[in-house]
């Protein structure tokens, strides 16, 4: 057989194992690796957009910059009184230019001076005497810092005009005229008169190029391919763009970040290819590629090494294994040697004898103790309500009420032929319920019409088999304990719920107290209290841990006691078979 066993080929048990430890390997640095990528992807990418975004801020805040200096040019005409009677002054000619010159043009090209961009301003007057200036051509682009003094007149038939008058606008951005064409936009503002707040006294007209407001987009990576851009919310529409974002980048997904701005009814809106958010993913793949391939052929270095020296101590003891396959359970091992492996073999053969002992002793034992248990427990409840039912039989008897110890006799004798049930554990529900209702006209015989019972059940459990004498333990001891006054009612409920069933055993008497209903269920089971203490234990020893009796009371309230039993169990179907 060694001869055989020696000349057979096979592969060490250690080696077989390198193949799932090189994939546990090979797992476990894809994993790593693919969450270091992962961690230094998004961390690149959240300070890609981090930066991105405090750009677009600062862009945001240069362009609130500007735009508030405009609105704060046109609020110094707004607010001058001088501007404002000068713009209302009506005189000769000589005298409105003199006033022109002296409280008009002064207070227009102030601001202008001061502003560091190029602007227009526009001053449309409704004074037909004040005299016009003409500035650069407005239809060419911004060179310069320019103002207009022009009538009214020259706008009030435009379609933007009209709709600002018609929805009652003040104070917009808009691009009007040529703004479009030249990458400007205007802000546009009545002049009222101080004297009458209605009195529309002129218009004033700062026209600036988007491009200045935005700034140089030094702080902003236009080149990286991304684009920056001023949105219409009303329309969604682009007034403005810088930067060209290019066609692979469209097709593909894109960061789309955008903020708000104090110029109502617009938005900045930037969009980040996400070319440029993982634009060293390239790299980071390739370095942590090449750590994970060392770091796996390393641990495969090293496991071969740990199988080669643990097979050459194994593969000795696999020629015992072989020889015990070949035989039967009664097969042990023979071992020569004085190490480990002697010890291994000789606690295998002492397991093997112990475990075949072991399942035949602890089966055939634990049958027995179950009945035995069984017996002594169901012992414990028919000699008790027995020795109870003749006690009362006599007293009876000694009393001479004759009919009535006939009524109980009958009752004792139906009684304990349902209790019998041919010497079969398990019992009908229904069964189980005359049974019940016997022992009930057994009180009756006693206490007359002094108590009511009503009985709630589904009728669709009636069939389910139960084990007996479950229900009539809980009922005699509401007549011993929980009886109190002249009268009392007893209600029994059942149904299903789900694969159990739950009855019910509910008395209007006094109740418990906690430390009385705690005393209950901790009392051994030849206390006063055993019916409690007995038929959870027989329903435990059944049916097993999951099911059993829960109590509710209430002192000077009554009591409930809630049975929870399987549907089905193992024990009914080999009952049934047999």
């Amino acid at each position: 057989m060694e001869r055989l066993l020696s000349s057979k080929k096979y592969i060490p048990f250690t080696y077989k194992m390198m193949i799932p430890y090189l994939i546990l390997v090979l797992l476990t640095d894809l994993l790593i690796g693919y969450i270091a990528y992962t961690m230094l992807i998004d961390s690149r990418t959240e300070m890609a957009e981090t930066n991105v975004r405090t750009s677009l801020k600062q862009t945001r805040n240069n362009l609130e910059y500007q735009t508030d200096e405009i609105v704060r040019m046109a609020s110094s005409l707004y607010n001058s009184t001088t501007f404002q009677n000068a713009l209302q002054f009506r005189g000769e000619p000589l005298e409105n230019m003199l006033e022109m010159r002296d409280n008009i043009v002064p207070y227009m090209k102030a601001p202008l001076q001061l502003y560091g961009n190029k602007l227009r301003l526009v001053l449309y007057t409704v004074n037909e005497t004040m005299l016009e200036i003409d500035g650069d051509d407005m239809s060419t682009p911004i060179g310069r810092s320019d103002y207009y003094v022009l009538s009214h007149h020259a706008i009030e038939n435009t379609d933007w005009f009209k709709s600002i008058v018609t929805n009652n606008q003040d104070s917009v951005w808009l691009q009007v005229d040529t703004d479009s064409q030249l990458g400007n936009i205007s802000y546009f503002r009545k002049l009222v008169s101080s004297n009458a707040a209605t009195a529309v006294i002129g218009y004033i007209r700062v026209t600036a190029r988007i491009d200045e407001l935005f700034g140089d987009f030094s702080s902003f990576p236009i080149e990286q391919g991304m684009d920056l851009r001023l949105i219409e919310s009303s329309t969604g529409l682009a007034i403005y763009e810088q930067g060209v974002m290019n066609e692979k980048a469209k097709q593909g997904s894109y960061l789309n970040i955008s903020e708000d701005i104090s110029l109502t009814g617009y938005v900045i809106k930037a969009r980040v290819p996400n070319s440029y958010l993982n634009k060293d993913a390239s790299r980071m793949q390739q370095v942590i590629g090449t750590v994970c391939m060392i770091s796996f052929l390393v641990m495969a270095f090293i496991g071969f090494l740990v199988a080669r020296i643990s097979g050459k101590k194994i593969k000795r003891i696999i020629s015992l294994v072989r020889s015990f396959q070949e035989g039967n359970f009664y097969k042990r091992i023979g071992f020569a040697g004085n190490d480990e492996f002697v010890y291994i073999a000789n606690a295998f053969n002492q397991m093997a004898a112990s475990l075949q002992e072991l399942i035949r002793n602890v089966y055939e034992q634990g049958i027995q103790k179950k009945q035995a248990e069984l017996d002594v427990l169901q012992a414990q409840i028919n000699p008790h309500f027995l020795y109870n039912t003749l006690s009362t039989i006599g007293s009876l008897a000694n009393l001479g009420e004759v009919e009535k110890v006939t009524n109980m006799v009958q009752g004792l004798s139906k009684f304990y032929r349902l209790t019998l049930n041919q010497g079969n554990v398990y019992i009908s529900l229904e069964n189980e319920l005359e049974q019940v209702k016997q022992y009930l006209e057994i009180q009756r015989v006693k206490y007359a019409d002094a108590f009511k019972v009503y009985i709630d059940v589904d009728p669709e459990i009636l069939h389910i088999p139960i084990i007996k004498l479950i229900l009539q333990p809980f009922v005699e001891n509401i007549f011993k304990h929980a009886w109190f006054g002249s009268t009392i009612a007893i209600r029994i409920t059942g149904k299903r719920l789900g694969d159990r069933i739950e009855l019910k055993v509910i008395d209007n008497g006094i109740g418990m107290r906690a430390d009385t209903l705690r005393n209950m269920r901790s009392s051994s089971l030849h206390s006063d209290s055993y019916g409690l203490k007995n038929v959870e234990e027989r329903i435990k020893l059944r049916y097993g841990n999951d099911f059993g009796i829960h109590i509710g009371s209430h002192f000077g309230a009554g009591t409930t006691v809630q049975i929870i039993l399987p549907v089905d169990n193992a024990e009914i179907r080999e009952d049934n078979e047999t």
